[in-house]
C-alpha cells in the first residue's frame, strides 16, 4: 500500500484554524454632537474577521454602573468566553460592541429634563456609526442587546422602546427602573428639586420596565426574544421577579432564569455563554 507523506505544516494549519482567536479593541472613540463630547467604546471581533470579507451579526453588550466600555473586556473576559463559544460551535461568529455609559453622566437613558440624551445618542449616532464602520448585518434579525445591572436596565428599555431593531434581548441582574410612580417621584424630586409632575409621569412611563410591559401592544408581544437572568441572592431580585410575573400575565414569551449567585462578575461571566448561545439562535434560520 502506498504511503502518503503529510507535511507537519498541515497539522499546524489545522490547529490554527480550529483554535483561532478573535480580537478586542477597547479604547476607540467617536464624536457625539448630541452629547457634545467624545465617547469611548470597545469592540470584539470574532476569529477570522481580519481575513474575511463577510458581514456579521452584532451584539450590543452594556456594562453596569461604575464600569465603562472596558468592563466586559477586563472583568467579563469577553474575548476568552466568546472565542470559546464560537470555536466550540455553541455561538455563531458575531461582533460584540460595548459602549461607554459612564462618562459625564452615568446611565443609558435620557434624563427626565431632556438635558442629557444618552439614549438619543445611542440610536441616532452610535448605532448608525458602528454599523457603517464595521462589517455588520444591519437588520433586526442580526442585531441583539444584552447587559448587566445598569446595562440590564438599558437592555430592557432599549428593546421595549425599539422592538423593531432587536431580535433578542438578554438583561442580566437588571435594574428595572422605578417600580411604582411613588418610587419615581421620590427619586426624581431628590435629584431634580422643583421637577414637575408632568415630567415625572413621562419619565415613569418611559423608564419603568413594568409600565412598559403592562402597556405593550398585543402585536408586539412576540417581536423580541427575551432571556432574563438574575441571581437568587441579588438585591435586584424583586424587580426581575415582578417583570417575569408581568410578562407571564401579558403572555409575552420569555426565558427566565434565577440561578444561585449574587450581583458580581462571577455570576455574569457564567451567564455570558448562555447569552451568546441564545442570541445566536435568533441570528440563525429556525
Amino acid at each position: 500500500m502506498r504511503k502518503f507523506f503529510i507535511p507537519a505544516v498541515f497539522f499546524l494549519l489545522s490547529g490554527f484554524l480550529m483554535g483561532q482567536t478573535g480580537k478586542v479593541m477597547d479604547n476607540l472613540t467617536l464624536r457625539s454632537k448630541i452629547l457634545n463630547m467624545e465617547r469611548k467604546y470597545a469592540v470584539y471581533f470574532p476569529p477570522g474577521y481580519d481575513i474575511s470579507q463577510r458581514s456579521y451579526p452584532v451584539l450590543y453588550l452594556l456594562h453596569g454602573g461604575g464600569d465603562d466600555q472596558t468592563g466586559w473586556v477586563q472583568f467579563g473576559e469577553v474575548l476568552v468566553i466568546a472565542d470559546k463559544a464560537i470555536n466550540e460551535g455553541k455561538a455563531t461568529a458575531m461582533i460584540i460592541v460595548m459602549p461607554d455609559a459612564n462618562t459625564g453622566r452615568r446611565g443609558y437613558s435620557n434624563d427626565a429634563s431632556g438635558s442629557w440624551r444618552y439614549e438619543d445618542f445611542f440610536f441616532q449616532e452610535f448605532m448608525p456609526f458602528i454599523e457603517k464602520t464595521y462589517r455588520i448585518k444591519a437588520e433586526k434579525r442580526y442585531r441583539a442587546v444584552s447587559g448587566l445591572s445598569m446595562g440590564g436596565d438599558g437592555t430592557f428599555t432599549y428593546a421595549l422602546h425599539h422592538p423593531e431593531l432587536f431580535s433578542s434581548a438578554c438583561p442580566l441582574s437588571a435594574g428595572t427602573g422605578p417600580l411604582t410612580m411613588e418610587d419615581a417621584k421620590i427619586r426624581l424630586k431628590k435629584e431634580n428639586p422643583g421637577i414637575s409632575d408632568t415630567l415625572i409621569t413621562a419619565y415613569f412611563n418611559r423608564q419603568s420596565v413594568l409600565a412598559l410591559i403592562n402597556n405593550i401592544a398585543d402585536s408586539l408581544k412576540k417581536s423580541v426574544r427575551w432571556y432574563i437572568d438574575c441571581g437568587d441572592d441579588d438585591f435586584l431580585y424583586e424587580g426581575n421577579s415582578l417583570v417575569h410575573i408581568a410578562m407571564r400575565k401579558k403572555e409575552i414569551p420569555h426565558e427566565f432564569r434565577m440561578r444561585d449567585g449574587g450581583h458580581n462578575w462571577t455570576y455574569w461571566r457564567a451567564a455570558l455563554p448562555a447569552v451568546l448561545e441564545f442570541v445566536s439562535e435568533g441570528f440563525h434560520q429556525y
